[in-house]
């Protein structure tokens, strides 16, 4: 495995320290939040959007779009997602979790792709791996619990969001372990 500092793998701790970043403000208007069906609305619209531009901007700064296949479709899933969100919002909050919970599984997928793509180059990439895994398994997760009695709310999805900021977090700061490494080594 190759760990090396360059532009791109100093790019790489920015952008998951600003997605984990994204997830700890997204999490906290979640929870403060949760009583106003207005703010829930706009944040459970919000998440994916942020989602597709932060994929964008992330392969753009890696080789563009058509060198990123698995980012790309990320986007238009996230897009997609967002999309999905709006017309849920007007069915059901079983309706809402459950279209999180496909993204999850998809979305999770893709970013476990690229992760084991990315790893060869810059190393580090087991938590991306690992995160895109999890993410599968709790939006496998979050359909059964569409299915439930209880009627879901915004709360049954930041646990999701917490792990991912764990995990962008995580992410970042092993990047910043392994270049001050190779520069004392």
């Amino acid at each position: 495995m190759q760990t090396h500092s360059s532009p791109q793998s100093n790019w790489l701790r920015s952008y998951y320290f600003t997605r984990a970043t994204f997830s700890i403000v997204w999490i906290a208007a979640a929870i403060l939040l949760a009583g106003q069906p207005r703010a829930v609305a706009f944040l459970l619209v919000v998440y994916p959007l942020w989602d597709a531009l932060a994929n964008v901007i992330d392969a753009r700064v890696n080789g563009g779009l058509q060198a990123n296949p698995s980012q790309t479709l990320n986007v238009v899933v996230s897009t997609v997602t967002a999309l999905a969100v709006v017309i849920a919002l007007s069915n059901s909050t079983y309706a809402v979790l459950a279209v999180f919970g496909a993204w999850a599984i998809l979305s999770g997928l893709l970013q476990l792709y690229t992760g084991v793509r990315r790893w060869r180059v810059y190393g580090a990439q087991w938590v991306m791996i690992l995160s895109g895994a999890q993410s599968a398994l709790a939006g496998g997760f979050m359909i059964s619990r569409s299915f439930g009695a209880d009627a879901p709310t915004i709360i049954d999805i930041v646990p999701y969001a917490g792990f991912g900021a764990f995990y962008f977090l995580l992410s970042s700061i092993w990047l910043v372990v392994a270049a001050y490494r190779k520069a004392h080594v």
